[in-house]
């Protein structure tokens, strides 16, 4: 996963040590409200996402999902795997009964939106803020 997320954010710091990692990961795996979708190819993990889904008070008390860390490997890209983890992430999202699914973006990343708008989401109903830590 760590090698599929270096195309993500090639520019990024260290990471932890490993302890420190599986701890994380762990985590991330026990949860029953986070879901990592990976696509595959003979072992090699080319395509991913993740979904988190939000309790919620509003809109019925019906959850929210919120979709980050989308990445396919350069060499797999255009092929239709990250539109197969998506979908994957969306069914998820639909029997949870998720009112919303929200799911940020570069601007630049023009490819990306293209897929994105086929697959339903729309970038023009709300704004996204974002403050770095």
């Amino acid at each position: 996963m760590l090698d599929l997320y270096a195309y993500l954010h090639p520019d990024d710091k260290a990471l932890p040590p490993q302890h420190d990692l599986d701890r994380i990961w762990e985590s991330i795996c026990t949860r029953s409200d986070i879901h990592c979708i990976v696509a595959d190819m003979n072992g090699m993990l080319i395509s991913s996402c993740t979904l988190a889904i939000i309790p919620n008070l509003t809109r019925g008390a019906r959850p929210y999902g919120v979709i980050e860390n989308v990445v396919t490997h350069p060499e797999f890209r255009c092929q239709g795997h990250a539109n197969a983890v998506l979908q994957y992430a969306l069914d998820i999202t639909r029997s949870t009964k998720c009112y919303k699914v929200m799911l940020l973006s570069n601007k630049k990343n023009k490819e990306a939106h293209q897929l994105y708008e086929k697959m339903g989401f729309d970038m023009d109903s709300k704004y996204g803020f974002i403050i770095y830590r």
